[in-house]
């Protein structure tokens, strides 16, 4: 197994460098965004949406086992063993509150590693931080300054996974009733079921730019508004895809719904 994966690039920049932040939280990013196989202990049970994984003790504390391929999986098993395919973000917060740790591609990649339990803590508490909903009066909307590529970066990555979620998005400097400065990144046409997802998905980039917390707000417009006019001229688009015909799922899987992780059991 040779072939590098997205996971295993993101954990050789951070074990070449073990004093830069930006290269840990890189990592810590790309584990959340990546699609995982969590190793069962028992195959999954449908009817009470309910998974098992299996536990392996070291050093006093218990671990779950993930693996960003499945033939990764296969290697370390050396036999059948059922699995789920989940996110790292619902992984994490699947495992909130149980003191659990998470062993990643052990023994069959160079991205192998232990997540004790207090690192699965701060990553759910990260993962899972929903804004504040407040009202505030914007006077002024100019071009986007002073932010770091690396968030414009992420903010483009995890919009492109929200398909169908809202229309497009823009990303602008703002200036409120009060004279404060900041940045908004406003979501156009958004689903308003989807409001409360696209608005945590905004809060993960910003958690893992590295900036401080509260440098970005975030609003939902409709097409009409004459913001959302503003915001065309001044802002910085970012084209949402959209589904190209409807899909129809009898009953999701176990984990589908970001909103509704799987109960561990």
């Amino acid at each position: 197994m040779t072939e590098h994966t997205p996971l295993d690039t993101a954990h050789a920049l951070m074990q070449a460098a073990p004093d830069d932040p930006h290269a840990r939280l890189g990592f810590y990013e790309r584990f959340a965004a990546s699609e995982l196989f969590l190793m069962l202990a028992t195959d999954v049970d449908d009817a009470e949406e309910t998974i098992t994984p299996e536990l392996f003790e070291v050093q006093g504390s218990n671990f779950v086992l993930v693996f960003d391929r499945e033939d990764r999986l296969a290697a370390f098993a050396e036999q059948a063993k059922p699995y789920v395919a989940l996110s790292g973000r619902a992984i994490t917060e699947m495992l909130a509150g149980q003191g659990l740790g998470l062993g990643l591609n052990l023994e069959v990649a160079p991205s192998s590693i232990l997540l004790p339990p207090e690192a699965v803590a701060w990553l759910n508490s990260t993962v899972g931080n929903t804004p504040d909903a407040w009202e505030a009066r914007i006077s002024e909307l100019s071009a986007p300054t002073g932010l770091p590529e690396r968030l414009v970066t992420s903010l483009d990555a995890r919009l492109a996974t929200a398909m169908g979620l809202a229309s497009a998005a823009y990303l602008a400097g703002a200036t409120y009733d009060d004279a404060a400065k900041g940045h908004l990144l406003a979501f156009v046409g958004a689903l308003p079921e989807a409001q409360e997802a696209l608005a945590r998905l905004a809060a993960e980039a910003l958690s893992f730019s590295g900036i401080e917390a509260g440098a970005m707000d975030v609003a939902f417009l409709q097409p009409s508004d004459p913001m959302t006019k503003t915001l065309d001229r001044v802002g910085l688009r970012f084209d949402i895809p959209q589904l190209q015909e409807a899909v129809t799922q009898t009953r999701p899987a176990p984990g589908s719904d970001p909103e509704k992780p799987p109960i561990l059991k």
